[in-house]
């Protein structure tokens, strides 16, 4: 159809993940072009005009076109209207944002540590670093407590209902198991997770297993 917005994207990419979901929640159509991450085509020129960072996601509508998955997802609710997973009131938005700035700044970047260690290293051949795992598991265990404590007694991460913020950092925890991310230590953080992992959105965007899963 015309008017299709199309996605550049990695099945295995937890940012590629979150504007997947966004997507399917939201029942907006795209069209899914697959960049091949382990064989570099994201540093190809084509990609790189698409966007010079080198990364996924990509959003394209038109001849507007967008990174950064946490700016992706909010767009997609713009152009959605009556949709629930970004608030128009001025602090319910302000709270969700919050929760994807500290997911960007914060549990994002313990949770790659962690995977690029324990996930990306093997698949690719290459030996985990342990002095990189404790660095990862000092971040992550950090930003795990902050996240537990304030789910305690909370069904969703902001407000009363799902939003963005659970779709962004619940997609972040997607290779948990394989990751070693020690989620047992964290009660509050695990039944939040099970809640998501059981939504229509979420069994729609689960990747395919990587090889020798």
């Amino acid at each position: 159809e015309v008017g299709t917005m199309k996605l550049y994207f990695h099945p295995m990419s937890g940012n590629s993940r979150r504007v997947l979901l966004t997507a399917e929640h939201l029942q907006v159509p795209l069209e899914r072009v697959v960049i091949d991450l382990p064989k570099g085509e994201q540093k190809g020129a084509p990609h790189l005009a698409r966007n010079p960072n080198a990364r996924v996601p990509v959003l394209e509508d038109g001849d507007f076109v967008l990174w950064e998955s946490r700016v992706i997802m909010p767009y997609l609710c713009d152009k959605t209207p009556g949709q629930t997973l970004m608030p128009t009131e001025a602090r319910a938005k302000a709270d969700v944002n919050r929760w994807l700035s500290w997911c960007a700044m914060d549990m994002s970047p313990a949770n790659a540590l962690l995977v690029v260690e324990h996930v990306v290293k093997p698949l690719t051949g290459r030996a985990t670093d342990p002095a990189e795992v404790e660095r990862g598991l000092g971040l992550w265990n950090k930003a795990a407590a902050v996240l537990n404590a304030h789910l305690s007694g909370k069904t969703w991460i902001s407000g009363e209902r799902l939003s963005l913020a659970d779709y962004s950092l619940a997609a972040g925890f997607a290779l948990a198991p394989m990751a070693k991310m020690p989620l047992g230590d964290y009660p509050h953080i695990r039944s939040w997770f099970a809640r998501v992992q059981e939504l229509d959105a979420w069994k729609r965007t689960a990747p395919p297993p990587p090889p020798g899963a």
